[in-house]
């Protein structure tokens, strides 16, 4: 478990034993986009996993029968003279590493993608509409962009249009 400067009490564990990246890595990008939204003392665990816990996850909370690349299960709960339970972070390592190649990005890039994403899931952000999409695409833009990591919907951009 590591702290941060906030109070940010962030937990990661590496389930498959295969994540390339630094937990310390993992915990920078969680800080930095929590910081964006709260001064709140904080906590949430960061999980990454293997394609048949990330099938199992997928399919348990959301009907889906695939594995998908990050899950982000919100708590939002404010213990009594204690931290803000924000909630977990499911991230699909195959997933990542398999969307980072077909996408042509280096695998840092995208799964530091998917915690901002996941973080501001937890933050209560979401992309079911249009307006609530757009809003969460900029502020995740924003935030790797100070994290130093380019615009992740470049690519997608290009080949809309």
């Amino acid at each position: 478990m590591l702290t941060t400067r906030r109070q940010m009490i962030i937990e990661f564990e590496d389930s498959t034993a295969n994540c390339p990246i630094a937990s310390d890595q993992v915990v920078h990008w969680a800080k930095v986009t929590l910081s964006s939204e709260t001064d709140k003392i904080c906590e949430l665990a960061i999980r990454v996993v293997d394609a048949t816990e990330g099938l199992q996850l997928n399919e348990t909370f959301v009907g889906k029968k695939y594995p998908t690349n990050v899950l982000s299960f919100r708590a939002d709960i404010q213990l009594p003279e204690g931290p803000t339970l924000l909630g977990d972070i499911a991230v699909c390592l195959p997933v990542v590493e398999e969307e980072a190649h077909t996408q042509s990005k280096p695998l840092e890039h995208h799964l530091a993608h998917m915690v901002v994403h996941g973080c501001l899931h937890l933050m209560g952000y979401d992309h079911v509409n249009g307006n609530d999409a757009n809003e969460m695409e900029a502020k995740e833009i924003s935030i790797l962009s100070d994290l130093g990591y380019p615009n992740p919907y470049l690519s997608k951009e290009k080949k809309d249009t």
